[in-house]
């Protein structure tokens, strides 16, 4: 839903305001030493579940992440954008014990006079984030209008998926991983611009972010798509978002419902890809309200450890 995509831009933006393949990304299967499964999860949802309690996840970042760490995460996906908002952050993460194996940060490279910019202001907060251990660098090159209807041009794709192979070059000479991460207006008119964005680019230089929910969605509700997806481009992925639904509603915790999770962990072991598992299970309109954010985070760690257990190494 357009307005569930606009309304994530916005949590960014106001998160701001208030402040290889996956054999080739070391690190980001296990969790500790204790072999236990590493689970993460993304900074979107915590807003969400806290918005609908009227509060602000970005100014009370401390006792957030505590509640993060509370709930039986091993790890935190800021989204951000800029340096400062990094700066602020990892304090904070280091203080809770959470890990940041992954950032994920907007762009803007479908238009060639901005690619360059948009490009340099990945890699400052990729290498600020690489010092904290941050080894894979997730974008989701932005729409022409967030929330509009409007389709990007054959020429803007093709100067999208050149710049993202060059942001992904350029990462891997960091020792840094691109994974590409799309919503689900990326999947109209026959997926074109995804389906682009991954054959349009090296695989050595850009793996794939699978959020199996805005596949299944964007593409009419489809488990056929999202498991074509992964027969297609299974061995890029290197980042799993994890978000369910029930009827197409997103639950308040993930758990059995509209995806085959056991299957799409199945199929990926099949191929020997162990991505790294990024919670994004966040509400909306519609979902069910009968727990907090820990109470849900806590139900959707266990899940995600028993469907996902085969990835602990």
């Amino acid at each position: 839903m357009a307005n569930q995509v606009s309304s994530r831009r916005e949590f960014l933006r106001d998160t701001v305001l208030a402040t290889g393949l996956a054999a080739a990304v070391p690190g980001v299967l296990s969790a500790a030493s204790s072999g236990r499964l590493h689970v993460a999860c993304n900074q979107y949802p915590w807003g969400t579940f806290y918005a609908r309690e009227k509060k602000d996840f970005n100014t009370l970042l401390d006792s957030g992440l505590a509640e993060v760490k509370a709930s039986g995460n091993d790890g935190f996906e800021p989204g951000v954008g800029g340096l400062q908002q990094i700066e602020q952050m990892t304090p904070l993460l280091k203080k809770h014990g959470l890990e940041m194996r992954s950032l994920y940060v907007n762009s803007t490279l479908h238009e060639a006079a901005q690619v360059d910019k948009s490009i340099e202001e990945v890699l400052a907060a990729a290498a600020k984030a690489k010092a904290f251990g941050t080894r894979i660098i997730v974008t989701n090159p932005s729409p022409i209008r967030w929330g509009g209807p409007e389709n990007k041009t054959d020429e803007q794709l093709q100067v999208q998926a050149a710049a993202l192979d060059k942001l992904g070059a350029r990462l891997k000479q960091m020792g840094l991983t691109l994974a590409y991460h799309n919503h689900d207006m990326e999947l109209r008119n026959a997926a074109r611009e995804f389906h682009h964005m991954m054959i349009g680019t090296d695989p050595a230089n850009m793996t794939l972010c699978l959020d199996a929910h805005w596949i299944y969605r964007g593409s009419g509700n489809s488990q056929v798509a999202l498991f074509d997806v992964v027969k297609l481009y299974g061995p890029r992925i290197t980042e799993l978002h994890l978000r369910q639904s029930q009827n197409g509603v997103w639950t308040e915790a993930f758990g059995p419902g509209d995806i085959d999770y056991p299957r799409l962990a199945d199929g990926l072991l099949k191929i020997g890809v162990k991505p790294l598992l990024v919670l994004e299970q966040a509400v909306e309109a519609g979902s069910p309200n009968t727990m907090n954010a820990v109470e849900a985070f806590k139900k959707s760690t266990e899940y995600t450890r028993q469907i996902f257990g085969g990835f602990a190494t």
